[in-house]
């Protein structure tokens, strides 16, 4: 039989007398942080809190307003890239306390720099990076400043991870390219220029690093500066700027150093706040929607949902989905919080239409006019990634955008000597290598110029057996025919033969027959046998005992009259155009 169970109020006072009450005060005097309006603490001076609080009042302000910078840091390996940025986020006070109690301890345990502080750690977490001393993945940080908030990338010099730079360096704005002092322009600070500009970053800042181990030497500096000058013809910079430094001592970095009086311009951190990099592909006058997701909650809602890719859109525009090409108008445009009355190029959007067009992810929404078409073959640089080389004839799946369809390397082109930045013939790309393409797609997709648009003119190949992304590329060439309107008429008249532009073109394309006179190739192989039976058919006279002028006379008549009648007996034959091996029709084996 079971013991009766205590009634709830005898449950609620057997737990009250159990109760910790010293405990409890203490929990509840240390309940957390005091809220954002409570007066600071009276203990502290007046003068000291008011300069706190105007200080807060300036960061929060500035912070409202400020504009956003994305930058990277790059160059060959032990530049000084991730002690560069922890110097920056410590002069900054970014950094906190239980990070800094964290930094003591690591700087001894793993430490490169003595008893001093090694502010590389404050980037580099892994465990491997910190075994080896090297940064192996893209690590981001965030600090602001009053003038401006900023992003940043420290990305791995190490030539092994190569891929993982180009990756940071796709979405920044302003490139920091350090070189260590001591060992100057090297073959990866090259490479890093060259995939800096190739993704199309116009601002970049040539940070002079470990100017104390080379005692503030003002001719090494300057040494440097003309190498990197020597550089720029071949990178597409339109604003470069030339710092020494000290990112261990923090040498000109958020404050100007005695050591170098000979350098007279800002400090990193003030080129950083100040500087406006030409953003690239800003303001596209073109709207561009990659599908991304077709929304369906219910039987009365479709929408298209994706970021827009430049422009603006709003109600009632008229737009096109492609490839497809069919045409409706926008019904409804919709943003994170709802139904807004326009949108443009950065923001997440769902667009509803008037019309049920056939759209899905990776087909692209674009205004009526919009020259931006699909195409079957593009021209592309590319950045091989992997330790196996790229060959012509290679089969992989390319994304661009939200599209993804197989793809065939059609061509290597040629390939970048990354010392001179100068094109060399190639019959494969090894890894790390920067080679020119001619890519063929089983599936047109919506793309074009990256100098245009970095969503539709970037993208990856991905290895279709092991899912590896191999490659990443940037669209540099389009097709002079394209996959769209009117294409079919263009290139029915590229089988066709061309329009004959003389007397005796018209006359000879008469006599080929237009199959012939299509392909010159077997226009001249007929002419040759046509010439050679008239020949035979003049000596076969001749043997027969005709006069030699008749015996001529029959072979010319042969010559000339032979097509005639070879067309009235075979028409169809002679006349057929010339079949397309790019086209397939319904029911055809491929």
């Amino acid at each position: 039989m079971s013991a009766a169970r205590p009634s709830s109020a005898e449950a609620d006072a057997a737990l009250d007398s159990a109760t910790n009450r010293a405990a409890l005060a203490e929990d509840q005097t240390f309940a957390g942080p005091a809220p954002d309006d409570a007066p600071l603490d009276a203990s502290l001076d007046p003068a000291k809190a008011a300069d706190l609080r105007a200080q807060a009042a300036a960061v929060a302000a500035a912070g409202a307003k400020a504009s956003l910078l994305r930058f990277i840091t790059c160059g060959s390996v032990d530049d000084g890239k991730s002690t560069l940025i922890g110097r920056l986020l410590f002069d900054t006070n970014s950094v906190f306390d239980d990070q800094m109690e964290a930094l003591q301890r690591d700087s001894k345990k793993f430490g490169t720099t003595g008893s001093d502080l090694d502010f590389a750690l404050l980037v580099d977490g892994l465990s491997a990076e910190r075994e080896q001393g090297i940064t192996i993945d893209v690590a981001y940080r965030y600090f602001n400043t009053k003038k401006r908030a900023f992003i940043i990338a420290d990305t791995p010099g190490h030539e092994q991870y190569t891929r993982n730079m180009a990756t940071g360096a796709s979405q920044a704005e302003l490139a920091i390219i350090l070189v260590d002092a001591r060992k100057g322009i090297l073959a990866q600070t090259r490479r890093h220029s060259f995939i800096t500009s190739m993704v199309g970053i116009k601002s970049v800042i040539v940070a002079v690093n470990k100017m104390d181990l080379v005692e503030f030497s003002e001719s090494v500096f300057n040494e440097i500066v003309a190498g990197y000058k020597a550089l720029l013809p071949h990178l597409g910079f339109t604003d470069v700027r030339y710092i020494p430094l000290s990112a261990k001592n923090g040498d000109n970095l958020a404050e100007r150093s005695a050591h170098t009086p000979w350098y007279k311009g800002p400090t990193l951190l003030e080129t950083l706040e100040e500087v406006e990099p030409q953003t690239f592909a800003a303001g596209s006058p073109h709207f561009r929607l990659p599908v991304q997701w077709v929304n369906r909650p219910n039987l009365d809602f479709r929408g298209f949902c994706g970021t827009a890719a430049g422009g603006r859109i709003s109600q009632g525009d008229a737009v096109l989905s492609l490839p497809s090409r069919q045409r409706s108008t926008v019904k409804a445009v919709y943003g994170p919080n709802g139904q807004v009355e326009s949108a443009e190029d950065g923001e997440a959007i769902t667009l509803t239409l008037n019309d049920e067009i056939d759209a899905s992810r990776g087909d692209v929404l674009v205004k009526v006019g919009d020259p931006i078409a699909a195409h079957r073959t593009l021209q592309a640089e590319i950045l091989w990634m992997v330790d196996r080389p790229l060959i012509a004839g290679g089969r992989f799946v390319a994304k661009l955008s939200s599209a993804q369809t197989p793809v065939n390397v059609r061509s290597l082109d040629e390939a970048v000597d990354i010392h001179s930045y100068q094109p060399r013939s190639a019959n494969a790309l090894l890894m790390n290598e920067i080679g020119r393409v001619t890519l063929q797609f089983d599936k047109p997709p919506v793309a074009t110029l990256y100098s245009e648009s970095r969503e539709l003119g970037a993208f990856i190949l991905i290895d279709p057996l092991t899912n590896e992304t191999v490659a990443l590329g940037i669209v540099t060439g389009l097709p002079r025919v394209e996959d769209a309107p009117g294409t079919a008429a263009r290139s029915a008249q590229a089988a066709s033969p061309a329009a004959p532009r003389s007397q005796f073109e018209r006359v000879r394309a008469e006599w080929l027959g237009p199959a012939l006179a299509a392909d010159p190739a077997r226009a001249r192989g007929v002419t040759i046998f046509r010439a050679a039976a008239a020949v035979a058919i003049g000596l076969f006279a001749l043997i027969l005992g005709l006069a030699l002028w008749k015996a001529v006379l029959l072979g010319a008549l042969d010559f000339a009259l032979r097509p005639l009648l070879r067309r009235l007996m075979v028409p169809a034959e002679t006349e057929a155009a010339p079949a397309d091996p790019t086209t397939v029709r319904d029911g055809e084996g491929i």
